[in-house]
């Protein structure tokens, strides 16, 4: 059994609108919310957002969300999610863990709910907190079983034409 791997990890969830994203300490204790980065004014100033954040923590890697439906399977959405995660692992250079993100938004907002913030609020800030969820999972992971969470994304080949 592998050890834990020492280093800062930037969590990242994937979405249409939105994209959430979160940090570890190095030593994987705890991942708490970095922001929220908005696709609405496009891609590539989405990518830059995230390459900033990228040099200011200076993570070993990233870890994000797989979409998946209660059985197992990639939803639809994985495609679109599995391009975008292929277009910041291209603009970062950072090796990327794919982990499934199932209940990860139900979660957050669970959270949010409880600390009583109001649905308009929770909107604004759930989805990094979706990515603290899934960070801290993969982190929680690795630490009980001492391998990485999830599969590299490079593991599962370039996307079909």
């Amino acid at each position: 059994m592998m050890a834990f791997r020492r280093g800062r990890r930037l969590g990242i969830d994937v979405g249409s609108v939105r994209i959430g994203i979160a940090q570890c300490d190095p030593d994987g204790i705890l991942a708490t919310p970095v922001g929220t980065v908005y696709r609405r004014d496009g891609d590539e100033q989405a990518l830059r957002r995230i390459a900033e954040i990228v040099t200011e923590h200076e993570p070993i890697e990233l870890i994000t969300g797989l979409p998946r439906s209660l059985d197992g399977t990639e939803r639809a959405s994985a495609a679109t999610a599995l391009d975008f995660t292929r277009q910041i692992a291209d603009a970062t250079g950072l090796p990327v863990r794919l982990v499934d993100e199932r209940f990860s938004t139900t979660q957050a907002h669970a959270v949010l709910q409880s600390v009583g913030k109001s649905s308009r609020k929770r909107r604004e800030i759930v989805d990094a907190v979706a990515a603290v969820v899934i960070l801290q999972s993969a982190i929680d992971q690795e630490k009980q079983t001492g391998a990485p969470a999830g599969e590299l994304l490079e593991d599962r080949g370039e996307p079909e034409p």
